[in-house]
């Protein structure tokens, strides 16, 4: 058997799914259910510290889901896709639109995940304020987004890329919550999301359930 998985089957584990899948990298998952706090369990301490997850077991152990799959993009980077580029400036550029997911688009929909799917589950009051404002700024980035790709297929040229694959699973999320129109009212985003998502290794992640074994 290949690498192990410790994680919850939430956004962050699939993203790292998504990256192995892509990389022919055999694996396992391990489930671990945050709401019920299994990763404050003294076992899962003992294996990762801070309780983070998801992490990786590959001989050491890494945590943090982008830093996971830059690790395997790069260590596999003859095998399978590739998801970092052929030339400097390649690497750049997916390295520029992974931050961009990481700091302006993920923040916008976590937020309205938390507030509509997960407040739900909780039965807890959803905060109508916050989820206004989240789609707005959600908006304007996807406005970015718009621009960028009716230059270019995928995010960052005309290859798929880690930067493409690292939105696929809380863009499944607006779906969920019923805001997709976010998506499909901007035509080049749309095609972009059309093709990504159509990938087989996100059909695979997106319809199944851990533990998963490849």
């Amino acid at each position: 058997m290949g690498v192990k998985l410790y994680g919850p089957d939430f956004a962050a584990g699939k993203r790292v799914l998504v990256c192995l899948i892509e990389k022919e990298v055999e694996f396992e998952t391990v489930p671990i259910d945050i709401i019920k706090g299994q990763n404050k369990d003294p076992d899962f301490l003992n294996l990762q510290p801070f309780g983070v997850v998801p992490v990786i077991q590959d001989g050491d152990l890494i945590c943090k889901s982008r830093a996971i799959i830059r690790y395997y993009a790069e260590k596999y980077k003859s095998q399978g896709t590739d998801l970092l580029g052929k030339s400097i400036e390649e690497r750049g550029l997916v390295e520029q639109w992974l931050e961009v997911e990481a700091q302006n688009y993920h923040p916008a929909i976590y937020t309205l995940a938390m507030e509509i799917l997960f407040a739900r589950k909780k039965g807890i009051p959803s905060d109508t304020k916050a989820i206004k404002e989240s789609e707005k700024k959600l908006g304007k980035v996807l406005d970015i987004y718009e621009e960028r790709l009716s230059k270019s297929k995928y995010l960052a040229g005309d290859f798929f890329s880690l930067a493409d694959l690292s939105h696929l699973p809380l863009t499944k999320y607006l779906a969920d919550m019923g805001k997709m129109y976010l998506i499909e009212e901007r035509k080049h985003v749309k095609a972009w999301w059309d093709d990504i998502s159509n990938r087989p290794s996100w059909k695979k992640v997106s319809r199944s359930r851990w533990p998963l074994v490849e």
